[in-house]
């Protein structure tokens, strides 16, 4: 059946499921934040074509920052992890784009900085490995569920 046949509820949800898929997370990190380099990855994300449909500026408590990170809770930089991420505020934020999770993963660059490429986000701002300026999530599916960490429905655009 083509979506145009469809009733208009289940046009909605078709579209829906379309632009969720079209979504990801970042997270400026307390490095990055720490450093005011916040307005300048901002400025990078935008002009990539993103559009921010969510956005807050919080701390996490490190209760918070061991539950985003539980995933890494039997690494042994867990600890470590926590209390950075809970050293400073963050900037939380769902970004809209065609192909989002894959296209943002190229613009934030590898995990190591001196491996990112030139002129992505880890390449100009990021420190080291450990704090290394922005999260970016790595599949649709972690991208829904860090992006519900953060936001509810109505914090959403």
């Amino acid at each position: 059946m083509a979506i145009s046949e469809l009733p208009l509820r289940s046009k909605i949800l078709k579209i829906k499921i379309t632009m969720a898929s079209n979504r990801t997370f970042t997270m400026i990190k307390p490095d990055a934040t720490s450093r005011n380099y916040t307005g300048a990855i901002l400025e990078q994300i935008c002009k990539a074509g993103f559009r921010i449909v969510a956005m807050k500026q919080t701390k996490l408590s490190a209760e918070k920052a061991g539950e985003f990170y539980a995933v890494h809770s039997a690494r042994p930089f867990y600890g470590e992890l926590v209390e950075f991420m809970s050293s400073n505020y963050i900037v939380a934020a769902i970004l809209e784009k065609e192909n989002a999770v894959e296209d943002f993963r190229k613009l934030i660059g590898a995990t190591n900085p001196a491996n990112a490429e030139e002129g992505t986000i880890r390449k100009r701002f990021a420190q080291s490995i450990g704090e290394n300026a922005v999260h970016g999530s790595d599949s649709d599916e972690n991208a829904a569920i860090e992006g519900n960490f953060f936001f509810s429905g109505l914090e959403k655009y």
